[in-house]
């Protein structure tokens, strides 16, 4: 089969490429395409790429391109990866909102607005040409954030898509390593929106261990997470990282007001790992790709597409539609859960019901997630302030109009 990576020249790739050595059994690869709009960036990393593949014996063919009808043509996945603006819009998505009082950050709030607006359209297009060009049947999987507000794009325009993110897997390997178990051995029942999750469930081997992990590794678990031990214990659930945002908002402000913008760090983190990509004697990933973020990537993005191919009902975290499998929700929104996946089949696992604390954010972000696609669409001001306005870290008229023409001003600006 033909793969596709939309966003090739990432310096996440080298995660993916060292995935392909470990599902080649399921995965018979015959093309591998890298696609980018940077060339210098698409020939750093594909060096690489090609080194890593031949280290291990990849057998089927490696392609660079910049055109994006050549990578999809035919392709049986399509894989999209990429940073509309790059790290220079993540700047400005990640220090505006501060000026208004609020958190910023690339994918929740006023800046995951601000990343949704210039990203949906672009995405829309590349699946546009998909439908026309790739395989029948092919499938999108979309890694690009914001991935829940892409994914429900992608959805409503009818395309054969499911999103993706590495919250869970990175969550399956941590308890892993805690409990001294195989990570094959435990299925995290994490349930919510992308970024705004919980784990309720940790089973395993079918028996659920999360309370006897939050006894025994409760502060470890919460000096991740980024919340206090008592937090877990109440909610008896293990909140994703990005729940800070909403659970200690004042704090995060402050703390972003007077540090370094992650965008920044990232920037520098990607500028040294350019560097290494760019030593020839160089066939595996560098350490230096762990502080980049996306941990697991590779593992869940290569795990997922083998399971389509050729599974047998593996667990896999995924954003798919609503219809039912959390209640208190509508049946066309986008959530993150636990998945049984087989060949072109995802089928979420049966869930309970949320706690009321729980729920009402969840409701609270679905609906700005949905405001969220109407105005990248729309491109209409009105409904931007509305999506703004809905979110629970804005919600006031003023600061969601103050941030609207902020967003629009340095969207405007010259890059």
């Amino acid at each position: 089969m033909k793969v596709a990576v939309v966003g090739g020249g990432s310096t996440y790739t080298p995660e993916l490429v060292s995935g392909l050595a470990g599902e080649r059994e399921r995965l018979d690869v015959r093309e591998l395409v890298l696609q980018d709009i940077d060339p210098e960036r698409l020939e750093v990393v594909g060096g690489l790429a090609g080194r890593m593949l031949a280290r291990d014996r990849f057998a089927g063919e490696l392609t660079l391109t910049d055109d994006l009808d050549r990578a999809l043509d035919g392709a049986d996945f399509v894989l999209v990866q990429i940073r509309v603006g790059g790290q220079t819009a993540r700047l400005s998505d990640e220090t505006i909102p501060l000026a208004c009082g609020c958190v910023g950050q690339e994918t929740t709030g006023a800046g995951g607005l601000a990343k949704a607006l210039r990203t949906v359209p672009v995405v829309l297009s590349i699946a546009d040409r998909a439908r026309e060009l790739a395989a029948d049947g092919a499938w999108i999987v979309d890694f690009t954030n914001p991935v829940g507000i892409v994914t429900r794009a992608l959805l409503d325009a009818d395309h054969r898509a499911v999103g993706l993110c590495n919250v869970a897997i990175g969550f399956q390997r941590s308890a892993a390593r805690m409990l001294e178990v195989e990570p094959a051995r435990l299925v995290v029942d994490q349930v919510g929106l992308n970024h705004l999750t919980w784990v309720r469930a940790l089973l395993l081997d079918g028996e659920d261990v999360l309370p006897e992990l939050i006894a025994g590794h409760g502060d470890e678990l919460a000096s991740s997470a980024r919340v206090p031990r008592e937090a877990l214990e109440e909610l008896r659930a293990v909140p994703s990282y990005y729940l800070r945002y909403f659970y200690a908002h004042d704090a995060v402000l402050a703390d972003q007001r007077r540090g370094v913008p992650r965008a920044a760090e990232v920037a520098e983190i990607e500028r040294g790992l350019l560097e290494l990509y760019r030593d020839p004697e160089l066939a595996e990933k560098p350490a230096l790709l762990e502080q980049r973020g996306g941990a697991y990537y590779s593992e869940a993005a290569v795990g997922l597409i083998a399971s389509l191919v050729a599974g047998n009902g593996e667990v896999h975290e995924v954003d798919v539609r609503n219809h039912g499998t959390l209640g208190g929700l509508a049946a066309d929104d986008v959530v993150e859960v636990p998945a049984r996946v087989s060949p072109d089949l995802i089928e979420p696992l049966p869930q309970k019901p949320l706690a009321p604390e729980l729920l009402g954010l969840v409701q609270h972000v679905a609906a700005y997630e949905r405001l969220a696609v109407r105005a990248a669409l729309s491109r209409n001001p009105v409904d931007a302030r509305k999506a703004l306005l809905a979110h629970p870290l804005i919600g006031q008229w003023d600061i969601a109009s103050e941030l609207v023409e902020l967003l629009r001003a340095a969207s405007e600006a010259p890059a």
